[in-house]
């Protein structure tokens, strides 16, 4: 009775021992793909985001300088007094009173960019006294000011290039930040595509060793068959198993190359996401005509570099900073102007309202106008100061011409580069081509007895090489026109890419 339930569930067991564990797919990449996955999934790009976010967050606190400031205070107070006498007939007599006041006060300030200030103030008060010590109850009316006044520097401080420089260098610094934060963008691609090179070269690479291996394979076929037909000499054989041993040396060293290209890739590629078993690599590097001359190419670069616009917005500020420096050696004059508004005492009955009333229409006002000078008898501080801005300042100067000609040469070496990878390209390819000729060549005049099993071997060892040579410079050629797109500063707009 059993039988008929367990059967079922072997039978499940059983089919479910037998089902094997999907493979992991593996991802079909072309060169374009590879760069906006390393765009999307690298850390290095989030840290330099993170870098930039922080630049900008420093515009923010210097704009805060020129915040409005509120500020406010309420008091509250109570004091109790007394005083005590002897009279004329020798009896005490106390005197004692409570004197109240409530009193509040807001006021704001203000810094402008030009070297101006503005502080405002409303402080209206009440207070009353009761007691014999203050001669009976009495009510001092509500009663209150309001004033504000505007000090402008006239000298030191004075205008938007001094006062604002701090603001200014920090816009500077923010745009520099976007700068940056676009030039690790122009890094990873150029490194992406070069670790992607790297592993089209360890893939055909190891292609190439294989074939090289069904040659030696064949050869040593052949020379067995010949050695037993008599044609052949025994020890011809053991130089083909060498060369066959060799064969499968140079792959084994070869599928290391590839295991390493394609983590390398796969690292920058996948950093902290699900990694794929494996990837299968589209494109191959292909030759184009430069569309451009050597001179167009460094009016380019000096351009586009964003390098040099980093460099010259760094000028820039040191030149506000210097300026700003300068200014400190003038003395300091200052011209203010200051109203205040007063009130009439009010009695109790008419309360905070007739003050506010005297205020707003200026029923008692008061105006006051003056100047304050200030002059440092050595200001060495303000001297130093400006020495220090003004080396700064030709330091930034040289450094932007040092870039200027470092770039210029890069462009030079770089463009130089694509035009001779391009021409190691179309030589190897005839290369490759005549050593395959050579080499059949060589195998015809063997199996017609007119030639060595060494020179065959050799025939192939100079195919290899020559096919390798020839790998080797279509990958030197893409890396090529990669370093020289990055020189031009519009390797971006190559790739398609836009920062934001």
């Amino acid at each position: 009775m059993m039988r008929p339930q367990i059967l079922p569930a072997m039978l499940v067991a059983f089919s479910l021992v037998g089902q094997q564990a999907p493979k992991p797919a593996t991802t079909k990449l072309t060169l374009q793909s590879a760069i906006e996955t390393s765009l999307k999934n690298n850390l290095q790009v989030q840290i330099a985001s993170e870098s930039r976010d922080f630049t900008r967050a420093g515009l923010t606190v210097e704009e805060g300088a020129f915040d409005w400031n509120l500020t406010a205070g309420l008091n509250l107070s109570k004091t109790q007094d007394a005083t005590r006498f002897q009279g004329l007939g020798g009896s005490f007599t106390t005197l004692d009173g409570t004197a109240q006041s409530r009193s509040l006060s807001v006021g704001s300030t203000k810094a402008f960019g030009w070297g101006g200030n503005l502080s405002l103030s409303y402080a209206p008060k009440y207070s009353s006294v009761s007691g014999t010590y203050y001669g009976g109850t009495t009510a001092t009316p509500y009663d209150g000011s309001l004033t504000a006044t505007y000090t402008q520097s006239l000298l030191r401080n004075f205008g938007r290039e001094v006062t604002e420089s701090r603001l200014i260098v920090a816009r500077k610094s923010a745009q520099a930040a976007d700068l940056g934060f676009t030039r690790a963008i122009i890094d990873l691609v150029a490194s992406t595509e070069s670790l992607y090179w790297d592993m089209v070269f360890a893939q055909r690479n190891l292609e190439n060793k294989r074939q090289a291996l069904n040659l030696a394979q064949k050869q040593l076929r052949e020379n067995q068959i010949r050695v037993q037909v008599g044609t052949l000499a025994p020890i011809e054989v053991t130089s083909s198993e060498a060369s066959v041993a060799q064969r499968e040396q140079d792959i084994i060293a070869a599928d290391a190359q590839l295991l390493n290209a394609k983590d390398a890739l796969i690292r920058a590629l996948y950093p902290s996401t699900e990694r794929p078993a494996g990837l299968e690599l589209a494109d191959a590097p292909s030759v184009k005509p430069l569309e451009l001359n050597e001179a167009t190419a460094e009016k380019q670069a000096l351009a586009n570099r964003l390098e040099l616009k980093s460099a010259r917005l760094d000028l820039e500020s040191k030149l506000v900073l210097e300026t700003a420096a300068s200014n400190r050696l003038l003395p300091q004059l200052d011209a203010y102007a200051t109203y205040t508004g007063n009130a009439a005492s009010q009695i109790p009955s008419e309360g905070l309202a007739a003050v506010n009333k005297d205020l707003t229409k200026s029923a008692y006002p008061g105006y006051s106008v003056g100047i304050q000078f200030a002059l440092p008898i050595q200001n060495r501080a303000a001297k130093g100061s400006q020495a220090q801005a003004r080396a700064n300042r030709r330091s930034s100067e040289l450094s932007l011409r040092d870039l200027e000609l470092g770039i210029t040469l890069e462009v030079r070496q770089t463009y130089r580069n694509v035009e001779a990878s391009a021409k190691g390209v179309a030589a190897a390819e005839k290369t490759r081509y005549f050593r395959e000729k050579d080499l059949e060549a060589e195998q015809k005049k063997f199996e017609n007895g007119m030639s060595t099993n060494f020179l065959v071997l050799s025939k192939q060892n100079d195919l290899d090489t020559s096919k390798s040579a020839e790998l080797q410079s279509q990958i030197t050629y893409a890396k090529a026109v990669t370093a020289l797109e990055k020189s031009l500063g519009h390797l971006l707009e190559a790739r398609k890419l836009e920062v934001r």
